[in-house]
């Protein structure tokens, strides 16, 4: 949860479409540690990736948020290791003409905690400080 009444590092108080584009570089960045070269694309929320193998765009993240009297409960939604025919039967986000890709997907075997890692690390360049909650995760669940 984020007072956005209130700027946050960059992101400028008050503005939702700021505070999405933040969080798309938030995991981006994130994604980065890994070697996984995440983008944002015109028109779609979310983080997208291109399949090495097939060349294909497909989604890594999904970005969902709430806001309430300008705080904001966020929702990302990172694809590390789901059971990919789960996306058979839905589209999402509402997008036909691209995937879904995972870390698994792509070669990766990534833990929770190792993703966990890198977001609060993550945090820090897109919003500025870090939240105590994630400072916990950053030092008690270094991977190394």
């Amino acid at each position: 949860m984020l007072d956005l009444q209130h700027p946050h590092g960059p992101v400028p108080g008050r503005d939702l479409r700021a505070y999405v584009h933040a969080l798309e570089s938030w995991v981006i960045g994130a994604l980065a540690h890994f070697g996984i070269h995440g983008e944002v694309r015109e028109g779609r929320v979310g983080v997208w990736v291109t399949d090495p193998k097939t060349g294909n765009e497909e989604k890594i993240a999904a970005i969902g948020v709430r806001v309430s009297r300008w705080v904001s409960w966020h929702g990302v939604a990172i694809n590390l290791d789901p059971n990919m025919a789960d996306f058979e039967g839905i589209v999402p986000c509402g997008i036909r003409e691209f995937g879904v890709t995972s870390f698994r997907k792509l070669g990766l075997s990534t833990t929770m905690q190792e993703l966990d890692h890198a977001l609060a690390q993550s945090w820090a360049n897109t919003f500025g400080s870090v939240p105590s909650a994630l400072q916990e995760v950053a030092v008690t669940q270094d991977p190394d």
